[in-house]
């Protein structure tokens, strides 16, 4: 029962302490929506891979952002989606500064014919990359092989998301013509 109240509580206290903030920007004001905030951004950070130290130092730096940009807020109902932005893009700069270095693989120094057979499958797949732009093979790999979304990409690589999905639409449409299985009807443009 008290657990109950505690929790349908939070979102009018979040509220309220938000209200108060974007009212009134002090000390006072801020102090309550740091602590009322604070927990849910370190989940946030959190549940997205960061230590807890890191997800306590992303969340600082969020809330500083938020104190110091809330006059420049035009809807004070979209509160909630701004600081979340705010804290994907903490996420990402860190990302992009720190964890997501891109490591250069040349499959010609894995491949070693004296060890266990890897098959055709392997030479097929270097020799379908050489088609490609080192651009395009790059975002190709990291999309499909590493598996990153195409947002990591981009904070990786520090270019827009619209370029790194038009490198992988092109790396695909080139493929797509090499990729075509003996036998198999091709598909005429209409």
């Amino acid at each position: 029962m008290i657990n109950s109240t505690i929790v349908s509580d939070r979102p009018r206290r979040e509220a309220a302490a938000t209200e108060t903030f974007l009212e009134s920007p002090n000390e006072e004001s801020f102090t309550e929506l740091f602590l009322t905030l604070t927990p849910k951004l370190v989940y946030f950070f959190r549940s997205h891979g960061c230590g807890l130290d890191l997800s306590e130092d992303l969340s600082q730096e969020v809330m500083l952002t938020v104190y110091r940009k809330a006059t420049q807020l035009r809807d004070r109902t979209r509160f909630r989606a701004w600081l979340f932005t705010i804290a994907r893009h903490a996420l990402y700069r860190h990302h992009g500064k720190h964890s997501l270095e891109v490591v250069a693989i040349d499959l010609q120094d894995i491949v070693d014919t004296r060890t266990k057979p890897m098959g055709p499958s392997a030479f097929e797949f270097h020799h379908w990359m050489t088609y490609l732009e080192s651009n395009e093979r790059e975002a190709l790999t990291l999309r499909f092989v590493e598996g990153w979304e195409y947002h990591e990409i981009a904070a990786a690589k520090a270019i827009p998301i619209g370029t790194v999905q038009w490198r992988v639409f092109n790396a695909k449409k080139k493929l797509a013509t090499r990729l075509k299985a003996p036998g198999l009807p091709r598909r005429e443009a209409a």
